[in-house]
């Protein structure tokens, strides 16, 4: 089998950005392909926003896709002259690359921009208001920025106009409300790459000894507001000077001899301190946090006659003295605290002098993990060599943007022993879903390349969608046909727990469901789950034996982590897929682990870290006949 990359290195995870708070000038220096793909990506926005056909605005998200899925050199394919075999690049498109990737500027993307105020862009940013709304709202009303709009739905002038109505000024509102409270958090798969550039930038320094990533970024938060990193040095003065200027620094916000803070591209806070080298495991413990769990820690050790800090965990004597003041023998005694500091060189040596086992930062939520670890309890959590394989992949048969061959080869080289490909189903029609004919056709092609292939073996499958009252988008007799099925809702969310609840537990019962994808539907930052119930979900899993996905999307990372233990508890297995739409994305299970480790779970816990053999073997559940 393949050998399998190293555990350390998280990758090039940052999914494809089109957010339109990127839109502006264009960056003087080299222009790469994640700037490419951002340009065209505005273009589609911009051409959406003047009414043009929308086949040119398609052409060019095409293209951004493309670009930003190209595993070679932009610069090297154009030098080489092999733009051409870009699949989804046409002529037009490919001349505008070319310019922008040789000159730095397109003249034809700062053209278009001329034609709207630059704040307009900001209303794409509001949930449920694309280019034709906020296009309308500018020609009706001037609305030009999200200030403007929030007072003219305050004012009710937007209730009156065609295609609006009160709703829509109260769905408005709340997505302005929205979209503020998001504006200063980032998610956590789109700082990967921040981070690891940054610790590689930071190493180089030899003035720098220990160095770590702390904050809720190491906790491995799906949401993460700032950057803590945290270092000890010999010499602390030319470590700041070294950090501010970062080539990726957009602002100093701070330049003192141990602390600096700076504003780095994309608008991300980020901290950097230096410590004295014997107090840096407690200034590790202390900034990983969670301030929950470092209270907690805090009053275990008062409890024990101990005082645990940033600066270190110190034994608290007492000692009876005079007051100086008077020498009476007639004056009361005072107690005066006493301090001599424990000496800990790792993380580890703090919890042990605290009397616990040593709790991985995943878990320092303070949620159950103290009282675990006093019992010597803290699970061996999953880890990324422990999964053998996973589902839920797309195709270019659907809405993927790799081939069959290619997502198969990509997981090979992954170290994966199988892979399972879940295009859409039917009802799926924004991304091209399957029809029964071209699932079977689709089928037989599996089939097919299993033949061929050695060592490796493809499962079929379909990401189902759950449709009114629970019912499938397909019949029982295509999907019994099929390795496993993921029954997804895409689409008729209701406002009421109960309907959506319904929908999937109905889902769920069919015995050809073998998973339930992205059950509560959210896009971290974007949108908010759908009402759901999910612990009549979790129940009903548990019950039918139904798997229950961690959808490892950077913008979904659903199931959340704080309900994993308690469908753990109750017997539910968890599938790591990364619903992947390209090669690469196959990659974001690195993230889904974890997910699955703040969920408190062990490699048993997930049933993708089955070898082959036993897959075949669990996959036959339910309406599935052994020996299929």
């Amino acid at each position: 089998m393949p050998k399998k990359k190293k555990e350390e290195s998280l990758g090039s995870l940052t999914p494809p950005s089109g957010s339109i708070q990127q839109l502006g000038s264009l960056p003087e220096k080299k222009v790469d392909k994640s700037t490419v793909a951002t340009v065209l990506e505005s273009i589609a926005t911009l051409l959406e926003l003047k009414g043009e056909n929308p086949f040119k605005s398609r052409a060019y998200r095409t293209a951004a896709r493309a670009v930003d899925s190209l595993t070679e050199e932009l610069s090297d394919l154009i030098a080489q002259g092999r733009l051409d075999e870009i699949k989804g690049i046409g002529e037009s498109i490919k001349e505008k690359i070319v310019t922008l990737v040789t000159t730095g500027h397109l003249p034809y993307y700062e053209e278009l921009k001329k034609e709207f105020p630059p704040t307009l862009l900001e209303l794409l940013n509001i949930p449920g208001l694309g280019p034709k709304r906020a296009k309308f709202l500018y020609e009706e009303l001037g609305i030009t920025d999200i200030e403007a709009l929030e007072k003219a739905c305050k004012e009710h002038r937007i209730a009156g106009l065609a295609g609006f109505g009160p709703k829509s000024e109260e769905n408005i509102l709340l997505g302005i409300n929205q979209y503020r409270s998001f504006s200063a958090y980032h998610r956590y798969g789109e700082v990967i790459d921040t981070v690891e550039a940054l610790l590689d930038y930071l190493k180089k320094n030899p003035a720098i000894i220990h160095l770590n990533i702390a904050g809720s970024f190491r906790r491995g938060k799906e949401i993460v507001k700032d950057l803590d990193f945290l270092c000890t040095s010999n010499d602390p003065i030319a470590v700041m000077d070294y950090f501010v200027h970062y080539p990726k620094v957009s602002r100093i916000v701070n330049h003192g001899e141990t602390k600096s803070s700076v504003i780095l591209e994309k608008g991300i806070a980020c901290d950097l301190r230096v410590v004295p080298d014997e107090d840096y495991a407690y200034a590790l413990l202390h900034f990983t946090g969670s301030k929950e769990h470092n209270v907690a820690l805090r009053q275990r050790a008062i409890a024990q006659g101990k005082k645990l800090s940033e600066w270190g965990l110190f034994r608290v004597h007492t000692q009876t003295e005079r007051r100086l003041e008077d020498e009476s023998e007639d004056m009361p005694k005072v107690s005066q605290p006493l301090e001599s500091k424990i000496i800990c060189r790792a993380e580890k040596d703090i919890y042990e002098s605290l009397g616990l086992c040593y709790i991985p930062p995943e878990l320092r939520e303070n949620m159950g993990e103290i009282e675990a670890a006093e019992k010597n309890e803290i699970p061996k959590l999953v880890e990324l060599k422990d999964l053998r394989g996973t589902f839920h992949c797309h195709t270019t048969e659907s809405d993927g943007r790799s081939s069959l061959e290619e997502m198969v080869k990509a997981a090979m080289e992954f170290g994966f022993e199988y892979l399972g490909i879940a295009d859409h189903s039917k009802s799926s029609f924004q991304a091209n879903g399957l029809s029964e004919e071209r699932v079977m056709a689709q089928l037989e092609k599996i089939k097919k390349l299993n033949a061929q292939t050695k060592g490796f073996y493809v499962f079929s499958g379909i990401e189902c969608d759950i449709l009114k009252e629970g019912k499938l988008d397909f019949h029982d007799d295509l999907l019994k046909e099929l390795d496993y099925v993921v029954a997804s809702l895409h689409a008729g969310f209701s406002n009421e727990e109960s309907d959506n609840t319904q929908r999937l537990i109905k889902a769920m019962e069919n015995p050809y469901v073998t998973m339930l994808g992205h059950p509560t539907g959210r896009l971290l930052l974007m949108r908010k789950p759908y009402p759901v119930n999910m612990e009549k979900v979790i129940d009903c899993a548990a019950q039918t034996g139904t798997w229950i996905e961690l959808n490892a999307q950077p913008m979904r990372l659903d199931m959340d982590w704080r309900l994993w233990k308690t469908a753990k508890e109750k017997g539910v297995k968890c599938v790591i897929n990364p619903d992947a739409h390209h090669q690469k994305e196959i990659g974001y299970v690195k993230i889904g682990i974890n997910i699955a480790r703040k969920g408190w779970l062990q490699k048993e816990d997930v049933v993708n870290c089955l070898p082959l053999a036993e897959m075949r073997a669990a996959l036959q559940t339910k309406g599935r006949k052994k020996g299929k």
